[in-house]
């Protein structure tokens, strides 16, 4: 399991395996959304809508399961920012739009990438496929 640690390019603590943490330090390219002292927004590689962005804390937490009271205000941000950069990337407006956030947790939630992070989608529907 890998330990965190504080990088030397910035104040944040990252992991230096995982992928997410590589993208914050810009050693992996993303095409970015968003970006400010606290969160990063990029698109997703795999999109499942016409819209498909992650928003990510810089800092590593593994996941939802790993939150605390401290990370109260950062999460609340990330919770704000979903529906401007959702509306900034083409989204229908509330109420006749909208879009969807998303946050897998641990195995069993299908989290694949152990770095906290929301899927913000919008656009038609394409994850209903009944």
């Amino acid at each position: 399991m890998s330990t965190s640690h504080t990088s030397s390019s910035s104040a944040h603590a990252s992991d230096e395996h995982c992928i997410f943490c590589k993208i914050v330090a810009g050693t992996i390219p993303s095409k970015k959304v968003y970006e400010d002292e606290d969160l990063l927004a990029f698109h997703d590689i795999n999109p499942w809508a016409p819209i498909h962005f992650l928003i990510i804390p810089k800092t590593h937490i593994a996941s939802m399961a790993q939150l605390t009271l401290s990370h109260e205000a950062l999460m609340g941000k990330i919770m704000v920012k979903a529906g401007e950069l959702a509306l900034q990337e083409g989204a229908v407006p509330y109420p006749e739009g909208g879009f969807r956030t998303v946050v897998n947790t641990g195995r069993h939630g299908g989290q694949e990438v152990h770095h906290l992070h929301v899927h913000v989608l919008a656009g038609e529907r394409p994850w209903q496929k009944i």
